[in-house]
C-alpha cells in the first residue's frame, strides 16, 4: 500500500480548514494531516494537533507560538511550531508535501499560497483572494511549475465538475457558452431596501445556508462574495467577465451550470456542505465519501432562480467593474472590501457604507498595470490607505 499523502492545511481552524479534516480524518489510510497554521484560535489549533499530530503547526505572532509550543510538549507532542508568513511558505512548499488546503482569509493568504505553486504541489484553492489580488501572475505560475490547481468555493468546484477535461483549451473550443454562477442572495435577498441601513453585524452574519466565519458572511450577504467569485471564475476558466452570469438560487442546492453551445447546460447539484468540494478535489479524479448525506430531492421539492438586484446588490456591480477594466482594479476592490467589512464587524460603519467605501477607493485611483508580486501589494496598500481616509474622514 503506497503512503497517506500528506496535506498543509492553511486556516485549518476556519470552517473551511475544520471540514478538510473531518475529510482527512474519513481516510487514514489516504491522507495525513502534515501542517496546520491558525490565526488567533490557539486552543481550537492545539485541540486539532492534539487529534491530528502533524509535523508542524504555524501561528502568526513568537509569543503565541512559545505558548503553544510548551502546550504540545506537555501533551507529549512531537509538533513543532513555526512563526508568521515564512513559516507558512516553510510548510506549503515542503518536499515532503504532496498538496495544500489554501484556506487563508483574505490577502494574507497569497504568498504562501503562491509559495505551494511554485513548488509544484497540488493546490486545493479556497482561498479566492490570492486570484482576485494577483490572477495573471497566479495562473502564470501554475502554468510554469505545472501545479494542479483545483477550486474548492462550491460554486467555482461545480463548473469544474461540469466542464470537460480539457477545457484550458479554451472555453470557444471546448463549446462553452457561458458560465452560470449561483448565488444564495445571503440573508438581505429580500429585507426592504429602507432596513438595509440599519443591520447590525450580526444580522448579516446570519446566512440562511452556509456556515462560515464572519468575513465571509458579510461577503455572502452584501454579494461582493459572489463578485469575487467571479473574478475567480474569469481565471480559473479562462473566461470573459461577459461569458459569467451570475444567478441566485435560494436553496443553494445546484452550486453552478455551465451552459455549451448545443443548448446543454450541466449542473452539479448537493447539499450545501463543503465536504463535498473537499473530497472531490482531494481525490481528483477519483471520488471518495465525504460524510455528506445524499441530496434528498423530495425534501428539496423545488428549485427556484431569479437575477441579482444591482441596487440592492451594489457590490456585485462594483466587482463586475473591477474584472472588465482588469490589472490593479480587482485587488483594490478586494483590500478596500476587507478594510470596509473589518470597519462594519467593528460596529464603526454602516453596512450600506461598505460599498461606498470600495467605489471611492476604485474611483480615487487609476488602474495600473501588475507586473509583479511588488506592484500587487503596492495596489492592495494603496486601497487599504484611501479606505483608511474615508474611515478618518468621517470620524470612524
Amino acid at each position: 500500500m503506497s503512503r497517506p499523502q500528506q496535506i498543509t492545511v492553511l486556516g485549518a481552524t476556519g470552517s473551511i480548514g475544520l471540514s478538510t479534516l473531518d475529510v482527512i480524518a474519513r481516510h487514514p489510510d489516504r491522507y495525513r494531516a502534515f501542517a496546520l497554521s491558525g490565526f488567533s484560535r490557539l486552543s481550537e489549533l492545539l485541540a486539532l494537533c492534539v487529534r491530528h499530530v502533524p509535523q508542524f503547526a504555524v501561528v502568526p505572532e513568537v509569543q503565541a507560538a512559545r505558548r503553544l509550543q510548551d502546550d504540545l510538549r506537555a501533551a507529549g507532542l512531537p509538533t513543532r511550531v513555526l512563526v508568521g508568513e515564512e513559516g507558512l511558505c516553510q510548510v506549503a512548499a515542503a518536499p515532503e508535501v504532496d498538496a495544500v488546503m489554501a484556506a487563508i482569509v483574505g490577502a494574507a493568504g497569497l504568498r504562501p499560497t503562491l509559495a505551494a505553486v511554485e513548488a509544484g504541489k497540488k493546490i486545493l484553492l479556497a482561498n479566492k483572494e490570492a486570484l482576485v489580488m494577483s490572477g495573471a501572475l497566479f495562473m502564470q505560475a501554475v502554468r510554469k511549475s505545472g501545479s494542479a490547481l483545483l477550486p474548492i468555493d462550491s460554486e467555482h468546484n461545480a463548473i469544474f465538475q461540469c466542464m470537460p477535461q480539457d477545457f484550458s483549451r479554451g472555453l470557444s473550443h471546448v463549446g462553452v457558452r457561458r458560465i452560470l454562477l449561483t448565488a444564495s442572495g445571503g440573508p438581505f435577498r429580500q429585507t426592504p431596501m429602507a432596513d438595509l441601513a440599519h443591520v447590525s453585524p450580526e444580522q448579516a452574519c446570519a446566512h440562511p445556508n452556509w456556515s462560515m466565519g464572519r468575513k465571509i458572511s458579510v461577503d455572502s450577504a452584501s454579494m461582493m462574495n459572489k463578485g469575487l467569485e467571479l473574478i475567480e471564475a474569469c481565471w480559473l476558466f479562462d473566461a470573459k467577465p461577459s461569458q459569467v452570469e451570475v444567478v441566485i438560487h435560494p436553496q443553494s442546492v445546484i452550486h453552478s451550470l455551465v451552459d455549451y453551445v448545443d443548448g446543454s447546460v450541466l449542473a452539479q447539484l448537493g447539499n450545501p456542505d463543503m465536504r463535498t468540494p473537499i473530497a472531490n478535489a482531494l481525490a481528483w479524479p477519483e471520488r471518495i465519501d465525504s460524510g455528506v448525506a445524499p441530496l434528498d430531492l423530495f425534501a428539496v421539492a423545488r428549485l427556484d432562480f431569479e437575477a441579482p438586484d444591482e441596487q440592492r446588490f451594489p457590490c456585485l456591480r462594483l466587482a463586475r467593474q473591477a474584472a472588465e477594466a482588469g490589472d490593479s482594479a480587482p485587488a483594490m476592490l478586494n483590500a478596500a472590501n476587507e478594510v470596509a467589512v473589518a470597519a462594519f464587524l467593528d460596529g464603526r460603519v454602516r453596512y450600506l457604507e461598505i460599498a461606498s467605501i470600495i467605489e471611492e477607493v476604485l474611483n480615487l485611483q487609476p488602474v495600473v498595470a501588475l507586473d509583479d508580486l511588488d506592484a500587487v501589494f503596492t495596489a492592495d496598500a494603496t486601497a487599504r490607505a484611501l479606505a483608511g481616509q474615508w474611515l478618518s474622514r468621517h470620524g470612524r
